[in-house]
């Protein structure tokens, strides 16, 4: 089989694969095959098939920086422990990974935490995070940011309305109050907080990202934050712990829960 000549034909014709498997009598997953590894080309200003195809070079990837300890007071289990934690914010997991005992890890992680100098770098790191040292946090905050305070009102309108059910034999209108919930554009709304669009039986239904969630992926970076943001985020997060009591728990659990939302709610008038 004279795969030269084959090569020539296909790169400087406008002959078919499948047409030039039939001419020649070569199975057509063989031709496709042989063009594929000898890099066949059709490129117009590469006529001549003993010329060698010129390769585009690849552009290069700058490699992913890894956080780095700048601590000298930390001893090397130590400096493992900040890595682990900044990656995970699993204090017991970090200890194990960096060399502690599984069996004291649940003890042995927050007492690092609470290690002056080691609470110090995994400050400076996250910091670092933010900064886009070696991973741009900040897209990932702000996103949490987003749904953590996210408001369903954005994505819909809701509430009573008249409606025409009938007319009378006079031809007056009849009508009805009904609820409505009415959908916004979703050209006009953030659609990345939104995990799910579904149609049901009882007609389109919208749900958001989970907030309690994003509240306490924040709260692992409050020492970044400032403190009204930080009260922004508690009284997020109570309002969602009491409106959930309000709706699941009984009758005095619901009372408790309005009580303390007066409460918290006062002291954080004074605060302001």
């Amino acid at each position: 089989m004279n795969w030269d000549a084959i090569r020539i034909e296909y790169e400087t014709t406008d002959i078919t694969l499948k047409a030039l498997a039939e001419k020649h009598n070569v199975k057509l997953g063989t031709l496709k095959s042989r063009k594929s590894r000898d890099g066949w080309s059709r490129d117009a200003t590469q006529k001549d098939a003993t010329k060698k195809k010129v390769a585009t070079p690849k552009k290069k990837v700058a490699p992913k920086k890894e956080p780095v300890i700048e601590s000298d007071e930390l001893n090397e289990k130590q400096r493992l422990f900040c890595l682990y934690y900044v990656k995970s914010f699993n204090a017991t997991q970090s200890a194990i990974k960096a060399g502690y005992s599984a069996g004291t890890a649940h003890v042995q992680g927050p007492r690092l935490l609470g290690n002056v100098r080691i609470a110090e770098e995994i400050r400076r790191i996250k910091k670092d995070m933010t900064q886009g040292l070696f991973i741009d946090a900040m897209d990932v905050l702000n996103k949490y940011i987003k749904i953590a305070f996210s408001d369903i009102n954005d994505y819909l309108s809701f509430g009573r309305k008249q409606i025409e059910i009938d007319r009378d034999k006079d031809g007056n209108a009849i009508t009805a109050e009904v609820n409505y919930v009415q959908f916004n554009e979703s050209a006009n709304v953030d659609g990345s907080i939104i995990s799910e669009v579904k149609q049901g039986k009882d007609g389109v239904s919208i749900k958001l990202e989970d907030k309690m969630k994003a509240l306490e992926k924040l709260s692992l970076y409050f020492d970044l934050f400032p403190d009204k943001f930080k009260r922004e985020i508690e009284q997020e997060k109570l309002k969602i712990a009491q409106e959930k009591v309000i709706k699941e728990g009984t009758n005095q659990e619901k009372d408790v829960a309005a009580a303390l939302r007066g409460l918290v709610n006062g002291i954080n008038s004074k605060a302001d």
